[in-house]
């Protein structure tokens, strides 16, 4: 499971709901909901997309989509 608490920022800071921002990357907010909780996940042209809405940079993609959860 990945960490998504920085995707989860970015998302709020760029597009100020999660709602918004799958209605512009064109998914149902019951699958963005779904990866951000570890259930379902991303395929490379749907994470491009994220990418390019969300303007990470190339540099930071690790970690916005790449971080594994620790438990505490």
């Amino acid at each position: 499971m990945y960490e998504t608490s920085k995707l989860r920022g970015r998302i709020i800071e760029k597009f100020g709901s999660q709602g918004r921002f799958a209605k512009v990357v064109n998914c149902s907010l019951s699958f963005l909901s779904q990866y951000l909780n570890g259930k379902k996940k991303l395929k490379q042209p749907t994470m491009e997309k994220w990418i390019i809405a969300l303007e990470i940079d190339p540099v930071d993609i690790y970690d916005y989509f790449f971080v594994h959860k620790v438990d505490e």
